[in-house]
């Protein structure tokens, strides 16, 4: 009878054939092995390919609390071996069954050719088994490795890659620098082997000397230093922090500030929808429709085509469309204030839904436009500064960011902020503690939307002209996305959540189409494996302890 521990290795071994499968079929594989990581050696369609078996290993590993390395090392070969099964099936299926594309349209021979090494069915299958056997052999080794040393050298391996990543935006911060410089560590796409080796070598260096010494001098020289110092060293890193802020734009060039204002955006719809969600604990799926009613306020004020109703500048149009926007938010409030849960989100997915068929109508197309839109909006003014480009609007949507924050965090331990938190854990409880849940609510959702609408309004202005499909439900998706990844009620959360939806989507724009497939994938990792989110609050990451801990405690 087959050891139950072996089963399991073979399980996650299949089950990660099964996610290569998968990858492979939709096309995935094939998109992605046309991004070089590593120049003449590695793409990110290998890559795909490279690390689940070296994840099963890992895992299989891991989960056999063998402690013989020996069999350890076969529980990680097993589960490398099996997770090329899948891939193995799908290769000689091609062979049986040369019409196969009429049923699956991914299985190109390109994709073949990538499984296969660009050898034979036969040979490339051997190959493809023994690839995923190497594999199984590295991720149980990195298993058996002393924890001092295990931790430097992952870290080397993820952030060698994802330097080859992001690759394409350091090569735009460092494009000033000589070219035979830039061309000696970076490729068109990915970088050259000796910068991989490089990094490979150095990160792990330089995170096994932190861990050994680097952060006790640090704690050390911290705890030694009285408490008006460490006050003068937070304002002194606060200080080169809003310094770096200021000067970013000089740093990244044109393309990469117009994604960080598009990241900005979101950030600032982020911190509306935290106070919402993350605070109030009240679901809101309409949350675009704010964002529409502050951009087409602005559109409507300040456009000098025939829509225009007022010709007024920016600045006086903005705070018009935040009040317009969080009257809005008051008023979807205030049928909604004895429902929760999901009757609450599908009325605001609702009221989300009228305000788009509203935008889109021909009733109101003589009024708003249309289909067509609002165009000739104006771009604000200082005297006679023009803000047009990019790097213009970076410090528009930093204030706004920056007031969103402060608003937010105030806000967070006021008296409010309590209420809403009390609100987000038992609504009875609260009212039976005296709470006022009819104000505490219709202030959450008029603060929510207020922020939506200086979003669409510094967007509108930004465009220039405005949409209606500009402002679909994946809008409200995504801010609701980011929330949950960066962690719910956390203000440093949505900055990171904002980074990892939205930035770096726009620095991987050839991969957009799956961009909806990977932010599934993250929210079902982000809940089976880190709930509380990237950088949750204080708050939450006690609250899923505490359930943690008392689940350990009733398995004992």
């Amino acid at each position: 009878m087959m050891d139950s521990k072996l089963r399991m290795s073979i399980n996650v071994g299949l089950l990660a054939g099964v996610i290569m499968l998968g990858v492979s079929a939709i096309g995935m594989v094939e998109t992605f092995d046309q991004r070089s990581l590593i120049t003449g050696l590695v793409t990110l369609g290998q890559l795909l390919l490279f690390v689940p078996p070296l994840g099963a290993a890992y895992l299989a590993a891991q989960r056999s609390k063998e402690t013989d390395p020996g069999r350890v090392m076969l529980h990680g070969s097993v589960a490398g071996l099996f997770s090329a099964l899948p891939l193995v099936a799908l290769i000689f299926l091609t062979v049986l069954l040369p019409n196969i594309r009429e049923q699956l349209v991914n299985v190109s021979p390109a994709l073949i050719s990538i499984l296969t090494f660009g050898q034979g069915a036969f040979v490339g299958s051997v190959l493809r088994l023994l690839a995923n056997l190497i594999m199984g052999v590295i991720g149980s080794g990195l298993f058996l490795l002393p924890s001092r040393f295990r931790r430097p050298v992952i870290n080397g391996i993820v952030g060698m890659f994802a330097v080859a990543i992001l690759s394409e935006m350091l090569l735009n911060i460092l494009r000033p620098l000589p070219d035979n410089l830039v061309n000696f560590f970076f490729g068109s796409k990915g970088v050259e082997p000796i910068t991989a080796l490089l990094l490979l070598v150095t990160i792990p260096l330089l995170s096994f000397w932190w861990d050994l010494r680097g952060r006790d001098a640090y704690q050390k020289r911290w705890a030694s230093l009285p408490p008006a110092g460490q006050q003068r060293a937070r304002r002194g890193s606060q200080l080169a922090g809003v310094i770096l802020l200021l000067f970013l734009p000089l740093i990244l060039g044109t393309y990469l500030t117009e994604v960080v204002d598009n990241v900005g955006i979101y950030i600032l719809m982020g911190f509306g929808l935290n106070i919402v969600v993350g605070f109030a604990g009240l679901l809101d799926l309409g949350y675009v429709a704010f964002f529409a009613i502050g951009a087409y306020t602005m559109g409507l004020l300040t456009s000098q085509g025939p829509l225009g109703i007022a010709g007024t500048s920016f600045w006086l149009a903005l705070p018009i469309s935040v009040a317009a926007a969080t009257i809005a938010g008051v008023i979807l409030g205030t049928p909604v204030l004895r429902l929760r849960g999901d009757y609450l989100a599908i009325v605001t997915l609702g009221f989300g839904e009228i305000i788009r068929v509203l935008v889109t109508s021909d009733l109101l197309k003589p009024y708003i436009g249309g289909a067509q839109g609002i165009l000739q909006i104006s771009k604000p003014r200082i005297l006679d500064f023009v803000f047009v480009q990019p790097q213009d609007f970076y410090y528009i949507i930093l204030a706004g960011c920056a007031f969103a924050a402060f608003v937010s965090w105030r806000l967070r331990d006021a008296r409010l902020g309590r209420r809403w938190m009390a609100m987000r854990e038992d609504e009875t409880v609260a009212e039976a503690m005296g709470i006022h849940l009819v104000v505490t609510k219709l202030l959450a959702f008029g603060m929510g939307a207020a922020f939506a609408g200086m979003a669409g309004a510094i967007f509108a202005s930004r465009l220039g002209s405005i949409f209606p499909n500009s402002f679909n439900l994946l809008i409200s998706i995504n801010v609701l996305s980011l929330i949950i990844v960066g962690g719910m009620g956390s203000l440093p959360g949505v900055v990171v959540g904002a980074l990892v939806l939205v930035g770096l989507p726009e620095l991987l724009r050839e991969f957009a189409e799956y961009r909806l497939l990977i932010y599934g994938i993250l929210l079902i990792a982000m809940m089976i494996a880190k709930p509380e989110g990237l950088w949750p609050s204080p708050v939450r990451r006690r609250e899923m302890r505490a359930e943690d801990e008392q689940i350990q405690a009733n398995k004992a």
